[in-house]
């Protein structure tokens, strides 16, 4: 597998807790055959926050129809989500 920066994203899912909201975006990287390297989350409160690392090596779509994908699944149940590369992610947020 080619784990690459080029091919990994980051995808940040940020609302309110409900149920299905975990289902819901894996289900989209599921049918999209992005593989989740690594995810985590808590519960602050009544809010959920979930960081994953995805490999989109084998992705069925590009990236940008993946990005709309996972923003519309957002949409659809109540909270935000932003996909981007993980060279982005990283220069944006360095110290």
């Amino acid at each position: 597998m080619n784990e690459n920066k080029e091919t990994r994203v980051i995808v940040t899912v940020l609302g309110k807790d409900k149920v299905g909201i975990i289902a819901g975006v894996t289900g989209v990287l599921a049918q999209a055959n992005a593989n989740i390297l690594d995810i985590s989350q808590t519960t602050m409160q009544e809010f959920l926050v979930m960081v994953m690392l995805v490999d989109i090596t084998h992705c069925n779509v590009d990236f940008g129809t993946l990005k709309q994908r996972l923003a519309e699944k957002g949409d659809e149940i109540g909270v935000q989500v932003n996909t981007q590369h993980e060279d982005v992610f990283h220069f944006m947020h360095r110290i």
